[in-house]
Parts: structure tokens; sequence; C-alpha cells
């Protein structure tokens, strides 16, 4: 099992034990593959919760660039709703995990099909 396999493990047990979720692996697979190198870099590979800079990020370039979806503030409520899924007391907030949660919430799966 290759180090993208050990993560995308680690990431639906995260769903599934954290989350309350069941995961979709292929869509868990295609989110992970879409965060590109970030999942091998510990800083990263998590979202820091607390920063409005890094709920930004993830807003503009994430929900916007890549889901496609207008701004709002139905997206940082979508964000917010997300982080208290995985659970506020939970401190490493995988950004995958994260990806994934926000591409179920906002129905978007068909731009990983």
């Amino acid at each position: 099992m290759g180090k993208r396999d050990e993560l995308i493990a680690k990431y639906a047990e995260d769903l599934k034990t954290k989350c309350g979720m069941d995961p979709d692996m292929d869509l868990l697979t295609k989110v992970t593959i879409g965060c590109g190198p970030a999942i091998y870099d510990a800083d990263a590979a998590t979202v820091a919760a607390s920063q409005d800079s890094e709920l930004e990020t993830v807003k503009n370039n994430f929900l916007i660039k890549k889901l496609g979806l207008a701004d709002g503030p139905e997206l940082m409520e979508g964000i917010n709703k997300a982080m208290e899924t995985y659970g506020k007391s939970e401190r490493n907030k995988y950004r995958a995990v994260v990806y994934y949660i926000l591409t179920k919430h906002f129905g978007k799966e068909a731009v990983y099909s």
C-alpha cells in the first residue's frame, strides 16, 4: 500500500469515527488526488479552522475555483458546518476530509466524476 492509499484510509477512518459519515471511497480518493502534493505536507494537509484567512483560502480556492460555486454567505456557512461536523475540538482537520465534506454538502460530486 502506497503513502497515498494509507492517507486515504486514514481520511476514511476520520470520516467514520469523527464525522459520523460512511465515506464514498471513490469520491474520497478523487478528492484526495485533487488536493495534490498538499496531502504530504504536514502543514498544508490540515485546515486551521481557527484562522479566518485559512477559511477564506478554502472558500476561494476550493469552493469557488474548484467546485465552481458562486460567492455568497452560504459558502462560509457550509465551511462552518463542515468544521462542526468534523468536531470543533478536533485539532487536526485533514484538508481532504474537509473538502470531501464540503463536496457532499454542496452536492458537487459531479465535479469529480
